[in-house]
């Protein structure tokens, strides 16, 4: 259960939008913020965040396409699309402005819908990836640099091959799950029992799985995207969030490409910063917050 700064549980619906169903949980009042998770996570990964956000924003936690208790349709998981859930939901809470801070892939879905929606998007929060068509893809390759730094996805070449992760994975969730929630991490004690089952809970569902390597299996196409949208660089703030063990000052490197207006910040952390350093992430957030947008 994830609660506000006052202990109430936050309000959860579902909303048809853009041609599929997302379930959302939503607090709080102020200025809003828009949380867009990662894989292998869902919308519970900002649990230590949301009641740090609460009392002075209105704060919208999506499950993205596909993933957490959303609908798992067919198609559209390249990040344009999933951008454009996010704005038409955004449009049906009634909420015509705002920040997005995404982690992971929902920081590459972030940034596209800055770049798509810009009269909507206030500030972008891009928090610990790497974006496809500006660098992603040399991490998937086979060299001494990557394996001894760390960096070596080698994950990305096993789930674009069709079929056989699927076949290898199910019924082995929670060991894919609990593996890479871990192994990515500067504190592996982070990864929480509750945490862990509900990522394995929503991944284990039927279309789970298959929803998730879809996301990674439109990264070819979510490269084009990043490439044609990085033609009119973002005229927004822009707060660059890594973790030293892992992705680190590239996240800054990377937004320095794509907007005018970018403040960097490296935590003493790994790969899943609000689940492994809250507080130092919410004082950063808030401070930029306040900062960029008063």
């Amino acid at each position: 259960m994830i609660s506000d700064h006052r202990g109430v549980p936050v309000r959860t619906g579902r909303a048809a939008v853009n041609g599929t169903k997302l379930h959302y949980r939503t607090a709080g009042s102020g200025p809003v913020v828009v949380l867009l998770h990662g894989v292998p996570k869902t919308g519970y990964h900002w649990r230590h965040l949301v009641p740090k956000l609460t009392a002075r924003h209105t704060v919208v936690v999506p499950d993205l396409r596909g993933l957490g208790d959303s609908a798992r349709p067919a198609d559209g998981f390249d990040c344009a699309t999933m951008s454009d859930d996010i704005a038409a939901l955004m449009a049906h809470l009634g909420h015509d402005t705002y920040t997005v801070m995404g982690e992971d892939w929902g920081a590459v879905v972030g940034y596209q819908l800055a770049a798509r929606h810009r009269d909507h998007v206030e500030a972008l929060v891009f928090a610990e990836a790497l974006l496809p068509g500006f660098g992603f893809e040399d991490h998937t390759a086979l060299t001494r640099e990557n394996v001894s730094g760390g960096m070596f996805l080698w994950h990305l070449g096993f789930y674009f091959q069709p079929d056989v992760p699927e076949m290898l994975i199910a019924g082995h969730e929670r060991e894919l799950i609990t593996y890479m929630l871990k192994e990515e991490r500067s504190y592996p004690d982070t990864a929480t029992a509750d945490a862990i089952e509900e990522y394995v809970r929503c991944y284990s569902m039927p279309g789970g799985i298959r929803s998730m390597l879809a996301v990674y299996r439109a990264m070819l196409v979510d490269a084009e995207q990043n490439r044609e949208a990085a033609r009119t660089k973002l005229d927004i703030p822009v707060l660059a969030l890594g973790g030293d063990a892992f992705i680190g000052d590239r996240n800054e490197s990377q937004m320095r490409l794509l907007a005018h207006d970018v403040t960097g910040h490296v935590f003493e952390a790994g790969h899943d910063l609000a689940e492994e350093v809250p507080d130092e992430v919410a004082d950063v957030l808030l401070t930029f917050l306040n900062d960029r947008l008063t």
